[in-house]
């Protein structure tokens, strides 16, 4: 056994901001699936919502790194978050593996008022699936990798790839009206699709490769409008036989999470389609198979030998795939400059960051607030440090692409109340 570790972030899922002095509970996870004893008890949430970096024993890293290996790699835990005001929440399921760090996220809901006082307190319980390359979930059912542009019938057909702001997630079967339909930030669906489907213990490059996969296709599912030009209210299902593994409130990890940071707005594409991008299909490599399509444990293989993100995606879908970046990412205030900010640099984007800063602080206390005089002083950098620490990026104190945007993601959650998705 080797430690893992384990943040919890705990937000109001009206006001997306964080919850101080939650009782947070961890037990283990007996093999019949039923509860163990307590592991940790009474642990208090400080002024962002969190509990940092708690170690928990997980599998041997090797279980992880191994395709024929028989012995499931990671530990499942349960969390219980307690707050006065607040349905208790239970997270039945949080995967932890060896060595890096996991990030459960819990949004707590308040408790409705009744005429004289708050109703009795009820527990609302997720229960996590298992990972897919651990579980047993049907094989993607295959399709063309190129879709026709539809024709317009009322839907918004875009000129060029966009990342959209929200990916509207069917629980379900497309054709199951029962199913829930999840709004779920961009970045965030695919941390979690990517949590579900690859091990963090892989080779970076590994990483990189399959996060641009899942993104390819998912922005394949919003260029085409596949499922709404069918008569369907959501942009993707949850579905293996259709799309990929989204698990409702499962944690991700710290590694997946600063790749898809650097690299959520790049895809490939195939030519002579110009515009796009490819449904970059995959399987496991081990329990299924899937000529032509990249194979998850394929891709380990090539990392583990060398190959960049770039050369395990040729060598899957061939050397005449292109990479490409959206231009436009929805729901941000301000575009990237292109430049990373760091001490000495002045303007107007220095002054976007600290107003945004200076907002998401009103949530965040634990952000100095900084003076929005456009530059970029030893106090700016502070802040982003701290921002960086609370919301798992590296923490060097500038603002570069994935810090940009991630600023942008929280100002924008901690903001515009309207929206009520809660930050991740």
């Amino acid at each position: 056994m080797q430690d893992g570790f384990l943040t919890i972030s705990v937000v109001d899922s009206t006001t997306n901001g964080p919850i101080q002095d939650v009782t947070i509970n961890i037990y283990g996870q007996n093999a019949d699936g039923s509860t163990s004893s307590a592991i940790y008890q009474n642990l208090k949430t400080n002024e962002s919502g969190q509990i940092v970096n708690v170690p928990l024993s997980a599998p041997d890293v090797d279980y992880s790194l191994d395709p024929t290996s028989t012995t499931k790699p990671y530990a499942d835990y349960i969390i219980e978050a307690i707050k006065d005001g607040y349905e208790t929440i239970i997270i039945d399921g949080t995967q932890l593996l060896p060595i890096v760090t996991a990030r459960q996220s819990i949004p707590m809901t308040p408790k409705q008022r009744s005429r004289r006082s708050y109703r009795r307190q009820n527990e609302i319980t997720y229960d996590i699936g298992p990972h897919t390359l651990w579980g047993d979930y049907p094989p993607k059912i295959p399709e063309d990798s190129l879709k026709p542009i539809p024709a317009p019938t009322g839907f918004v057909v875009l000129d060029n790839p966009v990342v959209p702001e929200f990916i509207v997630v069917h629980d379900g079967l497309p054709s199951d009206s029962s199913a829930e339909n999840y709004w779920v930030p961009f970045k965030t669906y695919i941390k979690n699709v990517a949590s579900s489907e690859i091990y963090s213990t892989w080779p970076e490059q590994t990483i990189y490769a399959n996060v641009i996969a899942i993104i390819s296709f998912t922005l394949n599912r919003v260029f085409t409008e596949w499922y709404r030009n069918q008569g369907y209210d959501f942009t993707i299902t949850s579905t293996t036989n259709y799309d990929h593994k989204y698990i409702h409130n499962r944690n991700i990890f710290d590694e997946i999470s600063v790749v898809v940071d650097t690299v959520f707005n790049t895809f490939i594409k195939r030519p002579p389609t110009a515009r796009q991008p490819l449904l970059a299909q995959y399987c496991d490599g081990q329990k299924t198979q899937c000529p032509d399509q990249m194979t998850q444990w394929g891709s380990k293989s090539l990392g583990d030998q060398g190959y960049n993100y770039e050369e395990i995606l040729k060598y899957f879908y061939g050397d005449n795939i292109l990479f490409a970046e959206a231009q436009i990412v929805s729901g941000v205030p301000v575009s990237f400059v292109g430049t990373t900010l760091e001490i000495g640099s002045e303007g107007t984007p220095v002054r976007t960051i600290q107003n945004q800063l200076n907002a998401i602080s009103n949530s965040y206390p634990a952000i100095p607030k900084v003076a929005e005089d456009g530059i970029y002083g030893p106090s700016t950098a502070e802040a982003v440090r701290t921002f960086q620490k609370i919301f798992g990026l590296p923490q060097t104190g500038v603002v570069d692409f994935k810090t940009w945007y991630e600023i942008s993601r929280v100002y924008v959650a901690v903001t515009k109340i309207a929206s009520l998705h809660p930050i991740i």
